[in-house]
């Protein structure tokens, strides 16, 4: 007992790290549901002696259900003070180029939903059709910002707020937009998605959102990396295999001609004004540069040149 109560001391005291994990804590969850979340994210260690720590400040019955941000790497104190004083985060942010399986992540236990659960939900055809979305899901049309949401909030209602804000995006004149071009909304919010995972830079989005409409206006198949990536399991390294063996499944741009069924990811307002909105260039190819930049070319020959420049070497 003697040595528990030395770790216990020396855990408790050491420094947080400034990096943070945001969290839930769910209504009802206990004390050792809450140590082992918290050490398998990185914010605390030893999560047995935790709660031992805890019960001996006399704590473990006041700890607060919330949306927290706790240092990882934090010191036993601080995550129980944050857990005692209902230090409840600001607002729950969904960054672009998110697919469904990691926003569940996000907001299925704010509802009392596992990950898994709550994808399945959002994913159903019927909750799109309910809301009005273009579909073929909500992939792509709950809009990347910060919202505020109260922890037990249905799943249902937090779409419909994510939603809400993306339909705020389709201005007159950017549905006029999509009237000169002659495409639909889905369509233009699967071209969004494909740029926003293709490129980090705004700048560039233009430029490849030009390749896209290029391609498609020469029926040439758009060969985006991310549409393959997105038939296989969230943060699956790509290998080219992969184009391969995934030639039967819609979302493979490579063996499928015109744009994917729908988006594979939610784009942000500079991917969207991207995709309506293309760079006057003639550009059919591009490739990243070691940078995450891209290079751009007009004929095959000189993107195999390209290619080989931003080889790793």
């Amino acid at each position: 007992m003697t040595v528990c109560l030395v770790a216990v001391a020396l855990a408790a005291c050491r420094e947080p790290d400034p990096d943070s994990e945001r969290l839930v804590v769910p209504a009802g969850a206990t004390l050792d549901q809450i140590a082992d979340t918290l050490a398998v994210h990185d914010v605390i260690r030893w999560p047995a002696l935790f709660v031992l720590y805890v019960r001996l400040q006399g704590a473990d019955k006041k700890l607060k259900a919330g949306i927290y941000d706790f240092p990882r790497g934090a010191s036993w104190s601080v995550a129980l003070e944050i857990l005692v004083m209902g230090r409840v985060a600001e607002g729950v942010t969904l960054p672009e180029g998110w697919r469904i399986a990691e926003i569940a992540n996000r907001i299925g236990p704010i509802a009392g939903l596992s990950p898994d659960s709550a994808a399945e939900r959002l994913l159903d055809a019927a909750l799109a059709d309910s809301l009005g979305a273009p579909g073929p899901t909500l992939e792509g049309y709950l809009f990347p910002a910060t919202y505020e949401v109260r922890l037990g909030e249905r799943l249902e209602s937090i779409a419909a707020l994510l939603f809400a804000r993306y339909r705020q995006l389709w201005t007159p004149a950017r549905r006029a937009r999509l009237d000169s071009l002659g495409i639909s909304e889905r369509e233009a919010v699967t071209l969004a998605s494909i740029i926003q995972a293709e490129s980090r830079w705004e700048d560039e989005m233009p430029l490849i959102s030009a390749v896209f409409h290029n391609r498609l206006r020469q029926e040439m198949r758009l060969q985006a990396d991310p549409t393959v990536r997105y038939a296989l399991p969230p943060n699956t390294p790509l290998r080219y295999t992969d184009i391969d063996s995934l030639t039967d499944h819609p979302y493979n741009t490579y063996s499928h001609d015109g744009l994917p069924p729908g988006p594979i990811c939610s784009p942000g307002e500079a991917a969207i004004d991207a995709a309506l909105h293309p760079a006057p260039v003639d550009y059919l190819f591009f490739v990243a540069r070691q940078d995450g930049r891209h290079e751009f070319s007009r004929t095959f020959g000189e993107h195999r040149g390209a290619i080989e420049r931003n080889r790793p070497r």
